[in-house]
């Protein structure tokens, strides 16, 4: 069963990029959308590898202002949300269970609070409630306004042709190959990789790295989904705290919380242990839908 690539066109001019792995018949659909300063190859391997293939329909997607979704205008949670909706609807699918690592895990919560009647459940890979936030993440939390004026700032000159016009695609499947490798020899060599700013300001608009960081700080207001919730935080304190993360998600009215160990990267350094864990939960959901 091969996955198709496909892009939506928005009324604004933006081009979404999305990938889909769908049967003859629909069947439920597990939508997975990737973390800050990435992009939809991140789950490259989960689509390769999982065995959801056989009875879920899956979809993987670039959210705008990033991978092939590029785009040098306003982003953030509503407009994330706003996307996949159209993609729902130009795919056909009137619900999905929404999941997704680290900026995207909070965007599935955002999606369930946007769009509750399209939210079948959420799967949160490294959910990253800003109370449980730690370092220097936390630390600049008070930036956030001036953040968002040097965004709006980039985003005028991006507008009057001062850009870059070339971005390259970052594979993060061989990134996470690579990364693997070091690690045997360095256990650190992850945060290096995996935390650059300026690695990741090589792949996407300076704007849309800025409004990334911003929306990582926006509230999740955990107490009020009703829809059953797979979470999956990490052990490692490099982002968040463990024990404030999970009391935060604790909150969550129909949540199966595992934790995994580690330090923030759960697709890269345990991405065996992460398939299994949405298999499970998953299968068990589709048979009480």
């Amino acid at each position: 069963m091969n996955e198709q690539t496909r892009a939506l066109e928005r009324p604004d001019g933006a081009r979404i990029g999305y990938g889909v792995i769908r049967g003859e018949a629909q069947r439920p659909l597990l939508v997975l959308a990737h973390g800050m300063g990435s992009n939809m190859t991140r789950w490259s391997e989960f689509f390769r590898e999982t065995t959801l293939k056989a009875s879920w329909d899956l979809l993987r997607f670039d959210m705008r202002g990033h991978g092939r979704s590029i785009w040098r205008g306003r982003v953030g949670m509503e407009i994330w949300c706003d996307d996949l909706a159209a993609i729902l609807d130009k795919e056909g699918y009137g619900r999905a269970v929404v999941g997704g690592n680290c900026l995207g895990a909070n965007f599935a919560v955002h999606f369930a609070h946007r769009y509750p009647a399209r939210s079948v459940g959420l799967a949160l890979i490294e959910p990253m409630p800003p109370e449980a936030h730690t370092g220097l993440l936390r630390k600049l939390r008070w930036l956030a306004p001036l953040l968002r004026l040097a965004a709006g700032s980039i985003r005028v000159l991006n507008a009057l042709g001062l850009r870059r016009r070339q971005l390259p695609i970052l594979d993060l499947e061989a990134l996470d190959k690579a990364s693997r490798e070091a690690v045997r020899q360095d256990p650190q060599a992850i945060s290096r990789l995996y935390a650059s700013p300026l690695f990741d300001l090589r792949y996407m608009p300076s704007a849309a790295y800025l409004q990334d960081l911003v929306e990582l700080w926006r509230p999740v207001e955990l107490e009020t989904i009703a829809v059953p919730v797979l979470a999956l935080p990490s052990s490692g304190r490099h982002f968040t705290d463990p024990a404030l993360a999970e009391r935060a998600l604790r909150a969550l009215p129909r949540v199966t919380l595992e934790r995994i160990a580690a330090l923030h990267w759960i697709p890269t350094e345990q991405p065996q242990q992460m398939r299994e864990a949405i298999e499970r939960w998953c299968e068990g959901l589709r048979e009480r839908l």
